[in-house]
């Protein structure tokens, strides 16, 4: 029984066509789909694409709603990080409410889906975890939230965090996190070990954050290549920000590239300013899995963000140099198809027979779409509308 009828829609900028929904999958495509009953929405002749995929921030440590904190932190990482540990506890922060807030917003720009690491540290323990998995049960229905449990203190100098990412998977953490072993925890074979042990004892994936610049990075990726393949893991690792691969020597990069694709890492870039990144068309180019994300959003490293993907797209074009509407599209591409793939996300698209994760935004291409940023006209999770016209249909408190 059909559930829903949007009418007069151009998937992925394509001809125009109506959209059934039943139990929550795509059931049919075509014009003049007959209705029997069920919900009709009038899609206007607007573009339809396939939910937006948030798969890189950081849920739980978000301000968004709370005073303005003024940012005085050193902009290294190791600065920004014993600052945000400290100021946590001496603001208050509470990651449940936070959490709840970001994922409002984003559900409101059209994101269906989620990737969220999660502090896991000797200082607040599993409270990250526990207020963040309770905001993933609280909207269960409305998005698809994995957390990935993050050592961002460091795991090797912080006695006792190897137990608590340990019991952070056993309480339902659902990716095995890790960070720069050499820059932070000056033991990348300690720190890399114990990674992919965790994500082998427990049977979960990897997503490593890898800040580490030039050929400290490549020694790293070499690390983690070499277990990738020893574990089998394939399509299971994810190697996040990895600006080493945008070092300025360009047969050694694509060499590397080529040896990612080969091992089955995927990567993960939010195209940001000031540092190197890597490149992204050669990366798609190599067969690489490639998403992308907001990051940190509003909170004690920087005080930026708005958890829209479709300006991250946008992001993403700028940073890598693209103008010609293909290579945006690609970009585009990143933020929803290269999204889903990494997060492993199933039957994740726009054929029959998909999950109706859904969005409609107004443009007469996907390129105009990314540079005009429309305001997200409906948004839909398993055929049931979950926003429109720009405004959540669910709350944060």
């Amino acid at each position: 029984m059909t559930d829903l009828v949007i009418r007069n829609v151009r998937p992925l900028g394509k001809a125009a066509t109506d959209i059934a929904v039943a139990g929550g999958r795509i059931a049919a495509m075509g014009t003049n789909l007959p209705a029997n009953g069920a919900l009709v929405e009038d899609g206007g002749g607007a573009l339809l694409l396939p939910g937006l995929i948030e798969a890189h921030t950081h849920l739980d440590k978000t301000l968004l709603g709370m005073d303005w904190v003024e940012n005085v932190v050193a902009s290294d990482i190791r600065s920004k990080i014993d600052n945000e540990r400290e100021m946590k506890g001496v603001l208050g922060l509470d990651p449940a409410l936070q959490s709840a807030r970001q994922v409002v917003m984003s559900i409101a720009r059209g994101t269906t889906a989620i990737r969220s690491h999660v502090d896991i540290d000797t200082t607040y323990g599993l409270a990250g975890l526990e207020d963040v998995a309770a905001t993933r049960e609280r909207y269960a229905d409305v998005i698809d939230l994995q957390i990935v449990a993050f050592p961002q203190s460091g795991m090797m100098i912080r006695k006792g965090t190897v137990e608590l990412m340990d019991e952070a998977l056993r309480q339902g953490a659902d990716i095995v996190g890790g960070l720069d072993p050499c820059a932070i925890d000056f033991d990348p074979k300690g720190h890399l070990d114990v990674v992919f042990d965790l994500a082998v004892r427990h049977g979960k994936p990897i997503d490593i954050h890898l800040h580490e610049p030039g050929e400290l990075g490549l020694f790293t990726f070499g690390m983690i290549l070499e277990r990738t393949r020893a574990h089998g893991l394939a399509g299971k690792v994810t190697v996040s920000h990895a600006f080493s691969l945008g070092m300025n020597d360009y047969l050694r990069v694509g060499r590397l590239l080529d040896e990612i694709a080969g091992a089955g890492v995927m990567l993960m870039s939010t195209g940001p300013a000031g540092v190197s990144v890597p490149p992204l068309i050669r990366a798609l180019d190599a067969g690489i899995a490639f998403c992308s994300g907001t990051d940190g959003m509003r909170d004690l490293w920087n005080p930026y963000g708005n958890a829209d993907m479709l300006q991250r797209a946008q992001i993403l074009a700028d940073r890598n140099n693209l103008s010609r509407d293909t290579e945006v599209e690609r970009a585009l591409d990143v933020c929803t198809f290269g999204g889903a793939a990494v997060m492993g996300l199933p039957d994740y698209g726009l054929e029959v027979g998909d999950f109706a994760d859904l969005v409609l935004v107004e443009g007469r291409t996907l390129t105009e779409a990314v540079v005009t940023l429309p305001q997200r006209k409906l948004v839909v999770k398993r055929g049931r509308v979950v926003a429109r016209d720009g405004e959540a249909l669910v709350e944060a408190a």
